[in-house]
């Protein structure tokens, strides 16, 4: 089908116009590509490894969360000269979505997350410039905190999960806001959660998670940004026909 209706559906389900983002994140189609796609790949970031594995897949469009162009005004030199070289050597068109994909009530990567806990979304946690991110759910039965630890390893697919433990015995309710988002513990103890699920932190998040009383899990950035370019992949394959394939580059991170 063509790209430029396929993208033009992209950008009105997932709200793109519409919602806030970093001031140099460009979301949208970063790098132009061929005006006709049969084969879809989809990855967290648009890394010169992930680049060369869509060419390998012989793909016309790569869709990503983390897009090239994050620092503003920059020369394309190094690293990132050899990203958009291997695009237009090799025909890909490049097309990134960030916060938007994150927030999105269907294929949001909070949302996936939060919902392969088995929490029951009761509510949104977290905002950027008004416009929210996250989710906060509660469990049928409450959980201990190792329980819930296997629970999100699970989840992200057997990743190791670095356990703040400062909240209480038992485990009720849940905020999810993926990738790195420890800014938002207070807010999560603050709405009386008894855990915070995000995918990295840094030094200081240890003391806020013991003096504001609340369980803080890291479950990896990249782990827990997997689930919406997944989720976006099938969804454009089942509404179009295009086939679509995730490439895995974890980080470890």
């Amino acid at each position: 089908m063509k790209v430029e209706s396929l993208l033009q559906y992209v950008d009105e389900y997932l709200g793109v116009a519409a919602h806030p983002d970093y001031r140099t994140a460009l979301n949208g189609l970063q790098v132009e590509g061929p005006e006709t796609v049969e084969r879809i790949a989809t990855a967290v970031d648009a890394s010169v490894a992930s680049i060369e594995a869509a060419a390998e897949l012989d793909a016309q469009l790569l869709m990503v969360h983390h897009g090239i162009f994050w620092g503003g005004l920059q020369p394309i030199t190094g690293a990132f000269h050899k990203r958009v070289s291997l695009l237009i050597e090799h025909g890909i068109a490049l097309y990134s979505c960030h916060l938007p994909l994150d927030g999105h009530p269907e294929i949001g990567n909070c949302a996936l997350l939060a919902r392969a806990l088995g929490l029951e979304l009761d509510g949104r946690l977290g905002q950027y410039e008004g416009v929210d991110l996250g989710w906060t759910g509660s469990f049928e039965d409450q959980l201990e905190i190792e329980t819930l630890t296997e629970r999100v390893s699970a989840a992200v697919g057997g990743s190791a999960v670095k356990v703040l433990p400062g909240g209480p015995p038992e485990i009720g309710r849940v905020g999810v806001v993926t990738g790195g988002a420890s800014s938002f513990i207070r807010e999560a103890a603050d709405a009386g959660l008894d855990a915070f699920i995000t995918g990295e932190g840094p030094h200081h998040a240890y003391f806020e998670a013991v003096e504001f009383g609340i369980h803080v899990l890291f479950a990896g950035h990249y782990a827990t940004e997997t689930f919406g370019v997944r989720a976006l992949g099938r969804h454009l394959t089942e509404r179009f026909g295009v086939e679509s394939s995730f490439i895995d580059q974890p980080t470890g991170l």
